[in-house]
């Protein structure tokens, strides 16, 4: 879904932009095969009531309101409720990031000048100079998408937010006595893991084995699967901490 072209409106400002998505899929694609020949599988969409093929204009959307009994929608009835300026991103505060909670972030788009772009690295600057993101909506696809906006190095970056009623988070009500050694020491394992995130240097281990194996495969190697370790559990929650350390 590349170049969307849509606008950013801060307030009476309207700035032309063009939206890209940021991530790739990194996985391998396979095809479905059928095993006793080798052959592609084909998907088919049938009517069985019909007892034929159908083609992509006759399909239609349909509710399940009750078993067996829909109410249905064409694309223009579905256009109709779309949003009355769904091809803008309309600004509907400022905030700080930090109450935002991650498990919010859906998907994060790259979003570019389109033209001249004065207005847009006007905005740039006031984002930064403000350290808070914008708070927006818009429509991407048919989805309709609350987002924020925030300046990153010499751009803006728009991440989609999912909706309360989407997040699903367990409230434990466990009462846990904590002892304090057990905490001191809990913390001394904290600071002997700290680190910096790094991106250049996580690998998708699972993806490289995988074409790794292809390679093998198609020299006629045989696949070796890596050996699983078995690792011992600690049910002692003192020992399993003070192990970790001298391990560590």
């Amino acid at each position: 879904m590349p170049n969307i072209h849509s606008s950013i409106n801060f307030a009476l400002v309207n700035i032309p932009v063009i939206i890209n998505p940021i991530i790739r899929n990194n996985d391998t694609s396979f095809n479905q095969l059928h095993e006793k020949c080798g052959s592609r599988v084909n998907y088919i969409k049938f009517c069985p009531k019909c007892n034929i093929k159908v083609k992509e204009q006759d399909i239609i959307k349909g509710y399940q309101y009750e078993s067996e009994k829909y109410i249905t929608f064409d694309k223009e009835e579905l256009n109709k409720l779309k949003p009355e300026n769904e091809k803008e991103i309309e600004i509907i505060s400022f905030i700080p990031i930090n109450e935002v909670d991650p498990i919010y972030f859906e998907k994060s788009y790259d979003i570019d000048a389109e033209g001249k772009g004065k207005a847009y690295y006007l905005f740039c600057e006031a984002l930064k100079r403000s350290k808070l993101v914008a708070l927006a909506k818009t429509v991407i696809g048919s989805k309709f998408y609350y987002c924020i906006l925030r300046f990153n190095n010499q751009n803006i970056i728009m991440t989609t937010l999912y909706f309360e009623e989407e997040v699903n988070v367990r409230k434990d009500q466990g009462d846990y006595k904590i002892k304090p050694e057990e905490l001191d020491l809990a913390m001394k394992l904290i600071n002997s893991l700290k680190g910096k995130f790094e991106p250049s240097k996580y690998k998708d281990e699972y993806q490289d084995n995988i074409r790794n194996a292809i390679m093998d495969k198609i020299d006629g190697k045989k696949i070796k699967g890596n050996k699983k370790k078995n690792k011992k559990q600690i049910s002692d929650l003192m020992e399993a901490l003070e192990k970790s350390l001298k391990k560590k």
